[in-house]
C-alpha cells in the first residue's frame, strides 16, 4: 500500500505531516506513583511510535477531579509537566509531531480517585450508567468499579473550569507540545454537558442545545487563546447506536445525533480550529457513521478531518478518498505495533494486542511489542 493515499504528505495547521496515518489518544495507565507523572518508560512507548504522521497522547487530566482511572497521567503539577516533557523531547528528536489530549472525565470518576474523596463533578447530579472506572485496589493493583454520584457544577465552578483548561493548555506548551487536542467525546465532562442525557441544567449551560453548546465553546475559545487556533482540535464521539457490552468509556446517543453534532462541529468552524477527530463507535459489529452525516460535516467544517474507531488500512483508504477525511488513526494496531505506518506500507502481518496488558503495569505489553522482522 506505499502508494496509498495513506501515505501521501498533508499539512495540518503550521505543521507538515509525512503521511496521514495517526496514532489516536490511547489510555494506558502507565504513569509514575504518586502524582500521575509522565516516566521515561512513556517517552520510549510514543518515540517507537513516531512512523505516525500525527500523534496525540493519552488522555492527560487538566486537574485532579478530571481523573477516572488509576495511573492516567496529569497535566496540571510542575513535575507532570516535566515528566511530559520527556516524551516530547523524544518524539521530537525523531521529527515527530504530537499534541496532548486534554481530558476531564466529569462524572466518569469515582470518590476514592477525587480530592479528599469528593463525589465527582458534573452537569448534573445524575450518574454515569453502563460504563465502569478504574480504581487503585493497592500498590500497582486495581479493578474496575462503577463511576460513584456525582454533584452539579454551580454557575461559577464551570467558568472556572474553562480557565483550567486554559491554563492545561499554557503547561502543554511548557511541555513542549506542538500543540493540544480537547476530549469533548465517550461522554466524559464536555460531552456531558452537549448531552440532554447529562444536561438538565437550567442556567446559561443548560436546556437548549445552543445552551448545552455553550461550554464547548467556551472552552475551545479559551484554548485557542493560549495555543492559536492552528495548533488545535477538538475530538468528538457522535454515536449513532449504542451497546450493552461491559465498557470502561461510551458516548451518548442523543434524540438527533445529526443535528446536535453538526451544530457542535459549527461551533468548532466558527472558532477556526485546526481539525475536528471524529470517533466512530468501535464495539463488535458497530455500525459506520452515516454517510449522510459525514458529508454534512465536511460541508460545514473547513479544516482537517481525523477518523478514528476500528479502522483497518482499506477502510482508512476508503474514507480518505471519498473525501471524507484527511487523516485516519489506529488504535489497537498501533498499540500492538510500533512500526505500524512501515506494516501497512508493505503489507506485513500485524502483532495482536494483548488485552490483559492494556491498562497499568510494566513495559510488558507496552513497550515490548516487536517490530517487523525484529
Amino acid at each position: 500500500m506505499k502508494d496509498s493515499i495513506l501515505f501521501e504528505s498533508t499539512t495540518l495547521g503550521p505543521y507538515s505531516l509525512k503521511n496521514r496515518i495517526v496514532l489516536p489518544p490511547l489510555t494506558r495507565s502507565r504513569s509514575s506513583q504518586p502524582g500521575n507523572i509522565p516516566n521515561d518508560l512513556m517517552a520510549t512507548y510514543y518515540r517507537q511510535r513516531t512512523g505516525a504522521g500525527f500523534m496525540v497522547t493519552e488522555g492527560t487530566q487538566i486537574e485532579p477531579r478530571g481523573q477516572g482511572y488509576a495511573w492516567t497521567p496529569g497535566i496540571h503539577s510542575a513535575e507532570q509537566i516535566l515528566g511530559w516533557r520527556k516524551v516530547t523531547d523524544a518524539v521530537h528528536a525523531e521529527g515527530g509531531t504530537i499534541f496532548a489530549q486534554l481530558w476531564h472525565v466529569g462524572r466518569v470518576s469515582h470518590t476514592s480517585l477525587q480530592p479528599n474523596g469528593e463525589a465527582p463533578v458534573a452537569p448534573s447530579a445524575i450518574p454515569a450508567e453502563g460504563v465502569s472506572v478504574f480504581i487503585e485496589t493497592g500498590p500497582g493493583t486495581g479493578a474496575l468499579a462503577p463511576p460513584s454520584m456525582p454533584r452539579a457544577l454551580t454557575t461559577a465552578e464551570v467558568k472556572e473550569l474553562v480557565q483550567l483548561y486554559a491554563q492545561a493548555a499554557r503547561n502543554a506548551l511548557d511541555a513542549g507540545f506542538d500543540g493540544v487536542e480537547i476530549h469533548s467525546a465517550n461522554g466524559y465532562l464536555i460531552n456531558q454537558f452537549i448531552s440532554a442525557h447529562s444536561n438538565q441544567r437550567d442556567d446559561e449551560y443548560g436546556s437548549s442545545l445552543q445552551n448545552r453548546l455553550r461550554f464547548l465553546r467556551e472552552v475551545t475559545q479559551a484554548v485557542a487563546a493560549v495555543v492559536g487556533k492552528d495548533r488545535l482540535g477538538v475530538r468528538f464521539a457522535p454515536l449513532f447506536a449504542s451497546t450493552d457490552e461491559a465498557r470502561v468509556y461510551l458516548g451518548l446517543v442523543e434524540e438527533n445525533p445529526h443535528e446536535t453534532y453538526v451544530e457542535a462541529v459549527k461551533v468548532l468552524e466558527e472558532v477556526g480550529i485546526a481539525y475536528l477527530s471524529l470517533a466512530e463507535a468501535d464495539w463488535e459489529n458497530a455500525p459506520e457513521l452515516p454517510e449522510s452525516f459525514r458529508s454534512a460535516v465536511r460541508e460545514v467544517f473547513s479544516g482537517r478531518i481525523l477518523y478514528a474507531g476500528k479502522y483497518t488500512a482499506e477502510r482508512g483508504k476508503r474514507v480518505l478518498e471519498a473525501g471524507w477525511g484527511d487523516l485516519v488513526a489506529f488504535g489497537r494496531p498501533f498499540i500492538a505495533n510500533p512500526d505500524l505506518p512501515k506494516r501497512i506500507a508493505n503489507g506485513w502481518p500485524l502483532n495482536p494486542v494483548d488485552p490483559a496488558s492494556m491498562y497499568g503495569g510494566t513495559a510488558v505489553g507496552y513497550t515490548d511489542y516487536p517490530t517487523y522482522g525484529g
